[in-house]
């Protein structure tokens, strides 16, 4: 399957609204942030999907809305991003998805998630959140190996 690529300008403008976004959420401006990853989204041409673009737009969505507790939509975000290109083999997702698994009461996914991320970057992959996500893998995985 050929790589598509967006436009300079389309790629340009995307890039700026993602710019502001994380710029918002790290000011804790979160409705902000989510705005500016919406109208990103929605320049990428249909089917989103499609677009490598698309897998770090929903990530973005998805961990604004991990970080602050609201799971369930962080969940639908981070499942649109993993459908998109180059998600398969991205640890963040990963990590995100079996936080979410967990968060869910899912520890078998929890745990197949939580071990993809961790075999692409160890533990400093955890290192951000919450440890108690790294405890549950390595109570899970005795012990977790790094690839």
């Amino acid at each position: 399957m050929r790589k598509l690529e967006l436009d300079d300008r389309t790629h340009n403008k995307i890039a700026g609204l993602c710019e502001r976004a994380d710029q918002a959420a790290e000011q804790g401006k979160l409705d902000q942030a989510l705005g500016h990853y919406a109208k990103a989204l929605a320049l990428l041409p249909e089917p989103a999907s499609n677009w490598e673009a698309a897998t770090w737009i929903y990530a973005a969505i998805g961990d604004v809305h991990f970080l602050v507790g609201s799971f369930e939509v962080a969940r639908q975000a981070f499942q649109e991003a993993i459908c998109c290109p180059g998600a398969i083999e991205n640890p963040f997702l990963h990590l995100r998805l079996g936080q979410l698994a967990l968060e869910d009461g899912d520890e078998d996914q929890a745990a197949l998630e939580l071990r993809r991320a961790f075999k692409a970057e160890g533990e400093e992959i955890f290192a951000r959140d919450d440890p108690k996500y790294l405890a549950f893998l390595k109570a899970r995985v005795d012990p977790p190996t790094k690839e």
